[in-house]
């Protein structure tokens, strides 16, 4: 594995949405421990734009971007980040990728088989694993053992009418909805818990909403319900746990700027180690299997109805 220059590491950005404008560059720009080297988009007036904002360089050509940095975040879309993703490796950059890394298991695992290959760090920016204090509390709760159940609702209003948001307007959030947008998250707080997936059954209900059953290696069972399209009034993000000590949930966390902070700090200490990171792409890509065989069924159902 590549390590860190003597110097601060420089970090650049793919992407140049509401999710890079809120998050990513003010955080790259923050972080006391990297270079925030340069910004580069689909849309070029974007990305001079944000790079402005935050006293960088846009760069008209991704490999460019690569050839002047030591690792590349991305705030892209998932089936365009991660051939992005892979030429990055290619060139040396290790990588901070968005959940979900892709939507088509086949290509998730491809990149994961590529990025690994080129002996790069990779980290998996899933928000509850790296925002506090739900990362503490995931850790304390596998620590603790003995849960047989889990119950999860991720109800988001952002495809309700009433609702404003930038992200609303996100192409891929309108395509593939709550399973894929926020059924990550639920996952990446399951699997570390309640151990791998071994079986999956989906429902669909209302416009995206889906209905998850899990089945998990320790033997506990859990399920999710997700969806964009919930009423503003009923929206709640909820993940509780029942075992042995009772039920425990899982506390508020403090926003995704913090948690982005850390997630580059748990890229640096990957570099520095050569530990891959418990969050890295190979359990992004894990996330996509599920996710895809959930999608799978719940269109064969669709299939079969009509």
């Amino acid at each position: 594995m590549t390590n860190l220059p003597a110097s601060k590491p420089r970090i650049g950005l793919l992407g140049t949405g509401p999710w890079a404008e809120r998050t990513h560059a003010p955080a790259l720009a923050a972080h006391p421990g990297v270079e925030f080297a340069g910004v580069w988009g689909r849309r070029p007036e974007a990305a001079a734009a944000l790079a402005a904002a935050h006293g960088t360089t846009a760069y008209e050509d991704a490999d460019a971007l690569f050839a002047a940095c030591d690792a590349v975040a991305f705030a892209l879309p998932p089936d365009v980040q991660a051939p992005l993703a892979a030429r990055a490796a290619a060139a040396g950059c290790h990588v901070l990728l968005d959940k979900p890394v892709a939507t088509d298991a086949a290509l998730a695992r491809k990149t994961a088989d590529e990025v690994t290959a080129a002996g790069v760090a990779s980290v998996v920016f899933c928000t509850l694993r790296f925002a506090e204090p739900t990362a503490r509390w995931i850790e304390e709760q596998t620590a603790a053992g003995g849960w047989f159940l889990g119950e999860a609702h991720w109800l988001g209003a952002l495809f309700s009418p009433e609702a404003d948001s930038p992200y609303a307007a996100s192409p891929w959030r309108r395509e593939k909805g709550g399973l894929w947008d926020v059924g990550p998250h639920v996952l990446s707080v399951y699997l570390p818990i309640l151990g791998d997936v071994t079986s999956v059954t989906c429902a669909a209900g209302r416009a995206d909403t889906r209905h998850l059953v899990l089945r998990h290696a320790s033997g506990a069972s859990s399920t999710m319900t997700l969806t964009l399209s919930a009423p503003p009034a009923a929206s709640e993000a909820a993940l509780s746990l029942y075992g042995e000590r009772g039920r425990v949930t899982m506390p508020d966390w403090n926003g995704a700027l913090g948690a982005f902070g850390h997630a580059v700090d748990a890229l640096l200490e990957s570099i520095r180690t050569g530990r891959p990171h418990p969050c890295d792409i190979r359990f992004g890509a894990r996330l996509t299997e599920i996710l895809a065989e959930a999608e799978r069924q719940s269109e064969a159902a669709g299939r079969s109805e009509a």
